[in-house]
């Protein structure tokens, strides 16, 4: 499962944020700091999907690496 953090980042490589809760997005307390933009939990959302549809593509290159 793709984390909260790890999508923020890809959104935004040098934001500095905290984040409780980081399985749900729609709870998650996201803390912006040191004047990071905030990014919309909506935007996150979508990244995190993305994220995980890459991740599960792959999936059959890491099932077939441990093959070998």
């Amino acid at each position: 499962m793709t984390q909260i953090i790890d999508a923020i980042k890809s959104l935004n490589s040098d934001a500095k944020v905290t984040v409780e809760e980081t399985g749900n997005v729609d709870t998650a307390e996201i803390l912006w700091l040191d004047g990071t933009p905030e990014i919309s939990k909506a935007d996150i959302k979508v990244k995190m999907d993305e994220l995980q549809a890459e991740y599960d593509a792959l999936d059959y290159a890491r099932k077939r690496k441990a093959e070998y």
